[in-house]
């Protein structure tokens, strides 16, 4: 009786420790926000290894427009950053601060305004380990940006 007992509450811790794990998003999706301060809501993208393909949903919660106050959502290797960033000023607001055919990014949104969001496909396939997601709208980068992590 006291065997039944013990092992009653170690399944019972294991089901709250099991509960208070992490959970992958099961549909290979993830919501991003992205506000008037120049912020996303997160600084990770966990992304499951298992997903083809991992759709971002980009959100605008603020209320400026885009032309003051834009916002995309570009991912590249981290090495890559700085050098998609500058040719992405070069683009312009027209071309959503990305360069046409830049082979170093991996997926972006348009740019957006408040109010407004996008989405995007990235390929999982592509992604190398070493990736980070960032606003390459002038100036923003170096406070809007975060890692991008594979995981089993």
């Amino acid at each position: 009786m006291a065997f039944k007992l013990k092992l009653k509450h170690v399944l019972a811790a294991a089901a709250l420790s099991a509960a208070s794990l992490p959970v992958m998003a099961a549909e290979c999706s993830i919501d991003v926000e992205a506000n008037d301060a120049m912020q996303f809501n997160t600084k990770e993208i966990a992304i499951s290894k298992s997903c083809k393909e991992f759709t971002i949903n980009l959100k605008h919660t603020g209320q400026l427009p885009k032309a003051a106050m834009g916002h995309n959502l570009v991912i590249a290797k981290s090495a890559d950053m700085q050098g998609v960033e500058t040719d992405g000023i070069a683009a312009g607001a027209d071309k959503n601060y990305v360069k046409d055919g830049d082979e170093r990014v991996i997926a972006h949104t348009k740019l957006i305004g408040g109010g407004e969001s996008d989405s995007v496909k990235v390929p999982v396939d592509k992604l190398t380990g070493d990736d980070v997601f960032f606003c390459s709208f002038p100036g923003h980068g170096s406070m809007m940006k975060g890692v991008v992590k594979l995981v089993d």
